[in-house]
């Protein structure tokens, strides 16, 4: 079956309800506001495309290209995105509750303010991602990739992060109340003003190298 090319085409507002756009190029579209709750993208090419605003709720994007796409206000609920490509992506406020982003490609991805509750992001490579003030409550980060990320103010209570690099990650003023952060990497890290109450630090290595136990 040849693979549908909307390439730059011009879809705002649409209505794609549940629609069939499998291994569909999308790149560089106009998708902003649209509808594509529970459509199936898997391995479609939305690199460069505009989805801010659009509601992706249910959709299934496994495997998606979304690198330097703008997300921004999103709605991707619950939406699969299990190895999608999501690098430099602009993800500003959007609403990615449960959704699953396993082994996901997030490196540099804009997440400011963008809610991450329950969602699974384990192995997923976060590395110099923008997650100023996200909300990550209970989220599973085990293993994840985190290297220079910026997670300043970041709600991470509850949430699994255990065996994650946090290397040199910014955990200023964060809230990593109730965390697993067994066997995770903080070597320099910034943990100044960081709420580790009830934190689980077994074996992790700390920001002077030194190891918890």
């Amino acid at each position: 079956m040849q693979r549908a090319d909307l390439f730059e085409a011009d879809l705002s507002h649409a209505n794609l309800t549940g629609a069939d756009l499998t291994g569909t190029d999308l790149s560089y579209a106009k998708l902003d506001s649209a509808d594509l709750s529970d459509a199936y993208l898997a391995g479609a090419n939305l690199s460069f495309a505009d989805l801010s605003h659009a509601n992706l709720a249910g959709a299934e994007l496994v495997g998606a290209s979304l690198s330097d796409t703008d997300l921004t206000g999103a709605n991707l609920t619950g939406a699969d995105l299990y190895k999608a490509s999501l690098f430099w992506a602009v993800l500003t406020g959007a609403n990615l509750i449960k959704a699953k982003l396993f082994e996901a490609d997030l490196s540099h991805a804009n997440l400011t303010g963008a809610d991450l509750d329950s969602a699974d992001l384990a192995g997923a490579d976060l590395e110099r991602a923008d997650l100023t003030r996200a909300h990550l409550t209970k989220a599973n980060m085990i293993g994840a990739h985190l290297f220079l990320a910026n997670l300043s103010g970041a709600d991470l209570t509850g949430a699994n992060l255990s065996g994650a690099d946090l290397s040199d990650t910014d955990l200023t003023g964060a809230n990593l109340t109730g965390a697993d952060l067994s066997d995770t990497d903080l070597t320099g890290a910034n943990l100044t003003g960081a709420n580790l109450t009830g934190a689980d630090l077994t074996g992790a290595t700390m920001p002077d190298g030194s190891i918890h136990k």
